[in-house]
C-alpha cells in the first residue's frame, strides 16, 4: 500500500466505528486490518476461496 491511499484508509476505518469506540478499538481494529494485508501481501495471490475450503472441511 502507498502511503496517500493508507492515510485514507484508516482515516475511513476509524470513521466507521461507534461513537463510543476507544482509541484502544481503533488501535485493534487498525491493527487487525494490517495484519490482513500483510497476510495477502505474503500469499503472493496464492490464495483459497471460501468454497475451496468449506469443501475440504466438509470432505
Amino acid at each position: 500500500m502507498e502511503a496517500p491511499h493508507e492515510k485514507t484508509e484508516i482515516v475511513r476505518v476509524i470513521q466507521e466505528l461507534p461513537d463510543d469506540a476507544t482509541v484502544e478499538d481503533a488501535m485493534e481494529r487498525l491493527y487487525f486490518l494490517a495484519k490482513i494485508e500483510r497476510g495477502f501481501e505474503q500469499s503472493d495471490g496464492e490464495t483459497i476461496s471460501h468454497e475451496e475450503i468449506k469443501a475440504r472441511f466438509l470432505k
